[in-house]
């Protein structure tokens, strides 16, 4: 078969099979990024089909998903709401850290993999996929939750740390000198600091610049200036989806509104697409060998990183049921930390399979822990409040008279609710 043949063969199976494993997590009530990932699991090398023909075009199309997710994700914000929320989520971003990347450099010292192996197995147990995270956000309608801004928070700190961790880890993997690590950490300090400065000091110029009426327009200068920047960034040792969410914060306005519209639907079909090449990338062989290290890994670190979610959201005076929205949605790790291990599996092979186990686990178990987190938690808190001794009927009264106060103090009423998820409390 002719290479542009089985390339349209392969891709148009892929795509109807997407759109068909979509309508399914649909009718199960259930997001369909699990599904998407096991689809590429079987499909990908040692799977059931190996898809040679169509490999090259799915890795680009899962960097372009990655950068549209990152870039819908920071137009919902603008940078002044950004700053605003890094100034108040800093010990948060620090509880994140101490919290999520020590549990993985203590396995790596366990295992016997030495500094940089511990070093490389602390990023891959503490960042989130900001990736998966926007998408499963964007499912359960969750994008307008007053918790969605603490969240927010927590992973934009995540995202721009890697600003300096990145450098650092490539510099420890090649052996290269404290200077030259120290060269790269400086690149990557300013190029986030001035696309953030140009974010907030010239943003509506560059909104009106970007701002078109026909759509056609505004699609395509908006798509080219955040792949561009993308590419920038990652010349510079800044993540690419650093560079695609500093764009979507600098946009603004109409421009912001008129570009979330138009990009939402390949956002949808491209995020679609890396979710299926992450699973295509990884040999189900390799995961059986390391499977019961990397499943107490992500035991430990889904507790930690629910701790870290009720930590951020109460310090943000969000109510109970927030607090556990938000630390169920952090759990899910992906981009970010396969990128780490790819980056240190040269130096410490047996990082790979047990990364990829990890992260397959996690991203399976991330949206679920997003959507059932904090129901679980309510009926947790209702049996240890059904255990307690009667106080007797004017105390339940009373009780039942306070509540609406409390709710309200916490903020849970002023939290919209997923759509299709009661509100009762």
């Amino acid at each position: 078969m002719h290479d542009t043949t089985a390339l349209l063969v392969e891709l148009g199976a892929v795509i109807l099979g997407l759109g068909l494993i979509g309508r399914v997590a649909g009718r199960i009530g259930l997001s369909p990024i699990p599904l998407y990932l096991l689809a590429g699991l079987a499909f990908g090398h040692g799977g059931l089909i190996p898809l040679d023909a169509s490999e090259e075009f799915t890795m680009v199309g899962a960097e372009i998903g990655v950068i549209l997710l990152l870039l819908l994700l920071g137009l919902e914000y603008s940078a002044s709401e950004l700053v605003t929320s890094l100034k108040t989520q800093y010990p948060s971003g620090a509880v994140d850290f101490v919290l999520n990347a020590t549990p993985g450099a203590v396995a790596a010292l366990i295992l016997g993999w030495g500094p940089v192996g511990a070093v490389a197995l602390a990023g891959v147990t503490w960042i989130s996929s900001s990736g998966v995270i926007a998408k499963v956000m964007t499912d359960l309608g969750r994008l307008g939750n007053r918790e969605t801004p603490v969240i927010l928070g927590v992973l934009v700190m995540e995202d721009l740390a890697m600003a300096v961790y990145l450098p650092l880890l490539t510099a420890m993997l090649a052996g290269v000198s404290l200077a030259g690590g120290s060269l790269a950490l400086l690149i990557a300090l300013g190029t986030v600091g001035f696309v953030l400065y140009l974010a907030l000091r010239h943003g509506r110029l560059i909104s009106r610049a970007v701002s078109s009426d026909n759509p056609e327009m505004l699609l395509l200068v908006v798509l080219g200036l955040t792949v561009l920047v993308a590419g920038v960034a990652q010349q510079l040792q800044v993540s690419a989806a650093v560079g695609a969410f500093l764009v979507g914060i600098a946009l603004s306005g109409e421009v912001a509104e008129g570009a979330r519209k138009l990009l939402t639907p390949l956002r949808d079909l491209f995020a679609a697409v890396f979710f299926v090449f992450f699973g295509l990338s990884t040999n189900p062989a390799d995961i059986p060998p390391v499977l019961l290290p990397a499943a107490l890994l992500a035991v430990v670190t889904v507790l930690t990183k629910i701790f870290t979610g009720w930590y951020a959201a109460r310090r943000a005076g969000i109510g109970s049921r927030g607090r556990w929205r938000a630390g169920g949605t952090l759990v899910a790790r992906g981009e970010f930390s396969i990128v780490i291990a790819g980056l240190a599996v040269a130096t410490e092979p047996r990082i790979g399979p047990l990364a990829t186990a990890y992260v397959l686990i996690l991203v399976i178990v991330g949206p679920l822990t997003a959507r059932w987190t904090q129901p679980i938690a309510e009926k947790i808190q209702a049996l240890r409040d059904g255990d307690k001794p009667d106080q007797g009927g004017a105390a339940v009264q009373e009780v039942s008279k306070s509540a609406p106060e409390r709710r309200l103090g916490d903020h849970d009423d002023l939290t919209p609710e997923p759509a299709g998820e009661a509100r009762g409390d």
